[in-house]
């Protein structure tokens, strides 16, 4: 039985590279002697830089740029085994868990690193960028990211406004001569799987500034804040585009990525594509996948729900075993042969997160023996 093994992370206890590995012991305790093959899945949130290195070979790196709240950091990115595409997670650059919760606001928080760990993508030489969106604690409109990639934007008094969320308001003017013209000769690629626009009830203040901390003030202050700042980018560029899908992304920053040249793609399609998956399940006579929590979105645009879609189209069964199951299932049991959950019985989340590895292992190896004695 030749098998293939594609999770996603299971957040707050395993990446994906290591939920895949435990996984993978359970198949080779009830199968020794069967091919099993680890390909780890993300989908443009945490864990797309590990998964990418470690699926493709490649190698991990770091720079020194500014953080969330404006500190310096030591921001980790990757480059894959081609030796020639950098990949960036803005989870690594200005991530939510990067902010103690008690200082988790968006007036207070920048994408600037971004900016910088691109620049010096560029100047390293490489032509081709992959950038994971997900886990931004920022809602600035990529107001920071597009300073440090040479963007101008001046208030009222003529000065020029600094990098925070908060200074969103006071953009009255934009300059885009000075934006880094490497940019328009790589392939900037943005895994995401949010379709949101920039502004409005569906928009990136609305949707996500509550996990990021803002009030319902602040909501209304950086939605209004956001429209006036887009339209002004728009009218200086000439490109419509805070109400494509997907502008709304991480705090706006789809919206400035797409700017500067970026395509934003479905992150379980581009990592997918990036790893070989399709190839790799096409000859696969299971798949197993998992996260760490499932239900009814699991099918849109999350990776198991990807992995589940490229399993049907070769007639493969899938296997879903994540951490907790929800919702309407009878929309999973359409996608996946099984839905288990990892929990054994009734534990706090802290004690499932705790136990984490060895619930995923007894599980996997439960389904396992289960389809060996059903196989006969």
């Amino acid at each position: 039985m030749n098998i293939v093994i594609s999770p996603d992370s299971f957040k707050g206890s395993m990446a994906s590279e290591q939920a895949a590995k435990v996984m993978a012991r359970a198949c080779q305790f009830i199968f020794p002697d069967e091919k099993h093959e680890l390909k780890p899945m993300a989908d443009g949130g945490e864990g797309t830089l590990d998964t990418l290195v470690f699926s493709t070979k490649g190698k991990r790196l770091h720079h020194r740029c500014t953080g969330p709240l404006g500190e310096p950091i030591k921001a980790n990115y990757g480059v894959l085994g081609d030796g020639k595409t950098a990949v960036i997670e803005m989870a690594q650059v200005a991530g939510l868990p990067q902010v103690p919760e008690d200082l988790r606001n968006p007036d207070y928080t920048t994408s600037y690193g971004l900016g910088e760990l691109i620049k010096h993508v560029l100047d390293e030489g490489y032509q081709s960028i992959l950038i994971g969106l997900g886990g931004s604690a920022t809602n600035d409109g990529g107001l920071g990211m597009l300073q440090a990639l040479g963007a101008t934007f001046i208030n009222q008094a003529g000065a020029e406004v600094d990098r925070f969320g908060k200074n969103l308001s006071e953009v009255s003017q934009v300059d885009f001569s000075n934006v880094d013209q490497r940019l328009s000769s790589i392939q900037l690629l943005v895994a995401s799987d949010v379709e949101n626009p920039l502004c409005g009830e569906k928009g990136a203040s609305h949707v996500f500034g509550p996990q990021k901390g803002a009030t319902f003030d602040q909501i209304i202050q950086f939605d209004q804040a956001l429209d006036m700042y887009s339209g002004l980018i728009e009218k200086e560029t000439g490109h419509q585009l805070k109400n494509k899908a997907g502008a709304g992304a991480a705090g706006g920053l789809g919206f400035a990525l797409m700017v500067v040249g970026a395509e934003l793609v479905s992150g379980a399609n581009l990592i997918a594509e990036a790893i070989d998956l399709e190839k790799t399940i096409a000859t696969a006579d299971l798949v197993l996948t998992g996260e760490g929590q499932s239900d009814e979105q699991t099918l849109y645009g999350k990776a198991p729900g990807f992995v589940a879609e490229l399993a049907q189209k070769h007639q493969v069964k899938t296997v879903l075993i994540s951490g907790s199951l929800s919702g309407d299932l009878e929309a999973l049991h359409d996608h996946f042969a099984g839905c288990f959950s990892i929990a054994n019985g009734p534990m706090s989340l802290e004690n499932c997160i705790d136990s984490a590895e060895q619930l995923l292992f007894e599980q996997t190896k439960n389904v396992l023996h289960f389809m060996k004695t059903i196989k006969g």
